[in-house]
């Protein structure tokens, strides 16, 4: 393991494999409110599954505007659907190269990396990939939205996208309208929704999260492997399932 890794953010939540270097790099970004601790459950699962895999958790970059305990990757005062966009625009940079520098460190590439986001995590992840196509292999959205939706599918990065159901903080139609725009765009995508299940991270849908990493093959390798026969591919692109 490159010793980078350990130091490689102040406020950053690690989980390293016990022996060996890193084979992925997941990158886990919490919720409005919340912190790097929060997502600590979710790390240990998926370091079960995923022994070799480097788990980061940072803190969000400002403090929540409430003044409680929390922290927040973009302010909620007074949001708009006008004013969202702008507002997470203005936190990419700073992620991309937070990004970047722990890809640096652990000496894994954008293909070896997903970016695990629930809630303002999740959009932080959506839109990253969208204005960074290929700086993460796969997003797992949970309980997120985009922004703004896509107005071109990526050609280096797989979305899956991860809600409940009756979800009343970020309703599921958010899911479901990003499928519908990435299905038109023939996007490589996913989508799993849980009955019953509000704004939560549960573990039905995480168990989902981890059925669709061990299974899913990116639109992208499954072309290069059939050697890309017109209209197969346009019928493997997007997958919806409930």
């Amino acid at each position: 393991m490159n010793p980078a890794a350990t130091s490689l953010l102040p406020d950053t939540l690690q989980w390293l494999p016990a022996a060996g270097r890193p084979e992925q790099l997941m990158i886990l970004l919490h919720g409005w409110g919340a912190s790097a601790a929060d997502m600590a459950p979710l790390a240990r699962t998926l370091q079960r599954e995923f022994p070799q895999a480097a788990l980061l958790a940072p803190e969000g970059f400002e403090p929540v505007d409430s003044g409680l305990a929390g922290r927040q990757w973009f302010s909620l005062d007074g949001i708009t659907e006008d004013s969202r966009a702008p507002r997470v625009a203005a936190a990419l940079p700073r992620l991309a190269d937070w990004l970047r520098a722990a890809q640096a460190a652990t000496g894994l590439g954008p293909a070896a990396t997903a970016l695990v986001g629930f809630s303002q995590g999740a959009i932080l992840s959506l839109e990253l990939v969208q204005r960074h196509d290929g700086i993460a292999g796969r997003v797992l959205s949970f309980s997120g939205r985009y922004a703004t939706l896509p107005e071109q599918a990526l050609a280096h990065t797989t979305l899956h996208f991860f809600h409940g159901a009756t979800d009343t903080v970020i309703p599921a139609m958010q899911s479901r309208l990003a499928m519908e725009r990435l299905a038109a765009l023939q996007g490589d995508a996913t989508i799993d929704i849980a009955a019953g299940v509000g704004h939560e991270l549960p573990d039905e849908l995480v168990q989902c999260a981890l059925q669709r990493l061990r299974t899913h093959i990116p639109h992208r390798t499954w072309v290069a492997a059939m050697g890309a026969v017109p209209g197969l591919a346009a019928r493997q692109r997007v997958d919806g399932s409930t």
